[in-house]
C-alpha cells in the first residue's frame, strides 16, 4: 500500500485507527480455549468485527513467537486471513528488528517476501546499514522506532549531545537521508504529548505510528493538536484497549464498541483538519 492509498482508505472511512493484535492466551476468553488454534480464532473474531472502524492492523511478532510453532502457524494464518478477507488494511509486523547488514537481509525478506507485509518496525540503534535492507523493497514501509511511550524511553532517547540535540532528534534527522515520506514512517508513544511538536518540526510529512492511547493513557486529542498533518499523517494504535474490552462470549462486540467509539473521535478530529 502507498502513501496516497493509505491517506485515500483515512479520508474515506474517517478512521486512522490501527488495532493491534497482542494475543495473549492468558487474556482471551475462556470458551476459545478448546479451539484447535485459540490465537487464531480470536483474531479471527476480532477482525471481523473491528474491520469497518479501522484502516490497520498490527500483530506483535513477540505475542505469536513466545508460543513456538503453534504460534507463528497463528501469526501467518491471521496474515493469509487479512490479506484475502480485508485487503485494503495496512498490516504492520511489529517486530523491531534491526541488526547487522546481512542479517537485517533476512529480516527483511521474512516480512516482505515470505509474509508479503506492508510495514515493518525496526529499531535504529545500528544505524544506517542496519535499515536498508527493508528500505530496498519498493512499495514496502519502515517504521522507526524514535521517540517510545514506555518509561525507559527518558534512559537514552531524550539524552542531550554537547550542542543540546536530543537522540531521538538524531534519528529522526539522519534517517531522513536514508528514506522518504513514502517509505519511512515513525514510532512516536501517546505519552509523550506536546513532544509531538518537536517531532514535527523535524519530520513535517512523515506519517507516525502512535502507541500509547488508551491503556498507556495517551489522549488521542493531544496527538492530533499536535502531530496531525493536512494528510492526517497519523496512525494510532490501540491494542489492549479494544482486543481485550470484553471477556465473554459477546467479546468481539465489545471489541467492534470500543474500536467504534476511536473511529467517531477520529472523525472528528479529521473533519478539523484540512487536506
Amino acid at each position: 500500500m502507498n502513501r496516497q492509498q493509505l491517506i485515500h482508505q483515512i479520508f474515506t472511512k474517517k478512521t486512522f485507527l490501527c488495532v493491534g493484535l497482542d494475543t495473549d492466551i492468558s487474556k482471551i476468553p475462556e470458551h476459545l480455549k478448546n479451539e484447535t488454534d485459540p490465537i487464531f480464532a480470536f483474531n479471527k473474531a476480532i477482525i471481523d468485527a473491528t474491520a469497518p472502524y479501522c484502516v490497520a492492523y498490527k500483530p506483535n511478532l513477540a505475542f505469536y513467537e513466545s508460543y513456538g510453532l503453534k504460534g507463528m502457524m497463528a501469526f501467518e494464518k491471521t496474515i493469509q486471513y487479512l490479506k484475502n478477507h480485508y485487503p485494503t488494511h495496512f498490516i504492520i509486523a511489529d517486530a523491531k528488528r534491526g541488526d547487522i547488514g546481512n542479517t537485517s537481509k533476512m529480516y527483511a525478506r521474512t516480512f516482505f517476501e515470505e509474509y508479503d507485509l506492508d510495514s515493518v518496525t525496526v529499531a535504529p540503534y545500528m544505524g544506517e546499514d542496519s535499515v536498508n535492507p527493508f528500505l530496498e523493497y519498493n512499495g514496502k514501509w519502515v517504521i522507526l522506532l524514535a521517540l517510545t511511550s514506555n518509561k525507559g524511553s527518558h534512559d537514552f532517547q531524550l539524552t542531550e549531545d554537547k550542542s543540546g540535540e536530543r537522540l531521538f532528534e538524531k534519528v529522526l534527522k539522519n534517517s531522513q537521508e536514508w528514506g522518504t515520506p513514502e517509505n519511512l514512517m515513525y514510532v512516536v508513544g501517546a505519552t509523550q504529548g506536546r513532544m509531538f511538536e518537536d517531532i514535527r518540526r523535524i519530520a513535517p510529512e512523515h506519517f507516525l505510528l502512535v502507541p500509547g492511547v488508551g491503556a498507556q493513557g495517551g489522549s488521542l486529542q493531544e496527538v492530533c493538536k499536535y502531530g496531525m498533518t493536512k494528510d492526517c499523517g497519523l496512525l494510532v494504535n490501540s491494542s489492549r484497549g479494544i482486543i481485550y474490552a470484553g471477556k465473554g462470549t459477546d467479546f468481539a462486540e465489545a471489541a467492534a464498541r470500543k474500536a467504534r467509539e476511536m473511529q467517531e473521535e477520529m472523525a472528528v478530529e479529521l473533519n478539523r483538519s484540512v487536506r
